[in-house]
């Protein structure tokens, strides 16, 4: 399954919980892949990986200069791999605007790859042609979205934008819900916000929420992700726990006793 963690207002939690529940996922057996989507690159570097050696980037995967298995980068973590990002990503944005089918681009480059359980594309925070191609390719968007008034105007936008991909580009893409981040219980603002949006959107907001963590915030500088770093930090555990309801809402349901098939 394809994922795209996207949301076009930036600072939300995007690449925390993009570099955090593949983490999770990877350590509970499932092969993944990060497309790191995003000109900074922080998601390449959240993992470890020195940006002097990303010759090979998603850049060149989106302009074709490059199959996309030559820019996949091993990590530490069984089972975990990376298509990591450079600067350079920034001028895909101009460059791919002439080329032939400019929104199917990742799409196509990620259908050449060795199938993987997980494929989760880190976007930038924009809604420019980079998202478009990782909401083309994607077969659902998981929308990080930080607890404050502003984040519910930016909702409302990319809800937009996603139904504008499904009735014209991919009508597969589906949203596999929101994850309330960065969440502060003391503060009654957040409080209020979560009830807002849970009202608004029901069960497409999942249960778990991810806490304000300083933990979470050291780990990019070493190169870790915070289940590495710090396990037992809040933030690690709230993205296990994550993890977890992801699989349960990503997992093909089981047939009930009317539902099995009787030919056996």
């Amino acid at each position: 399954m394809i994922i795209a963690v996207a949301n076009q207002k930036g600072g939300v939690g995007k690449t925390t919980t993009a570099i955090n529940l593949a983490t999770a996922l990877a350590a509970a057996g499932n092969s993944i892949l990060v497309v790191d989507a995003d000109p900074q690159g922080n998601a390449s570097t959240g993992f470890g990986l020195d940006r002097r050696t990303r010759q090979a980037s998603t850049y060149e995967v989106l302009l074709g200069q490059i199959a996309a298995e030559e820019a996949v980068r091993h990590t530490r973590i069984p089972g975990l791999d990376v298509m990591p990002s450079t600067p350079s990503l920034s001028g895909a944005e101009i460059e791919l605007v002439d080329l032939e089918r400019r929104s199917h681009r990742l799409e196509v480059a990620l259908a050449t790859l060795q199938p993987r359980d997980h494929i989760i594309i880190d976007c930038p925070p924009s809604l420019g042609l980079i998202t478009l191609n990782a909401l083309t390719a994607a077969d659902a968007v998981l929308v990080p979205m930080q607890c404050e008034f502003f984040a519910l105007e930016g909702l409302s936008q990319l809800l937009g934008t996603i139904e504008r991909v499904r009735s014209s580009l991919n009508p597969r893409l589906q949203l596999l819900g929101i994850v309330l981040t960065m969440v502060d219980k003391r503060n009654r603002l957040t409080e209020h916000v979560a009830e807002d949006v849970r009202a608004v959107m029901g069960n497409k907001v999942f249960t778990t929420t991810i806490p304000r963590n300083v933990r979470l915030s050291e780990a990019p500088s070493h190169g870790l992700p915070a289940l590495l770093y710090d396990s037992r930090c809040a933030g690690s555990e709230a993205y296990v726990a994550l993890a977890r309801e992801f699989l349960q809402r990503t997992s093909p349901p089981v047939p009930t006793l009317a539902e099995a098939p009787t030919n056996v």
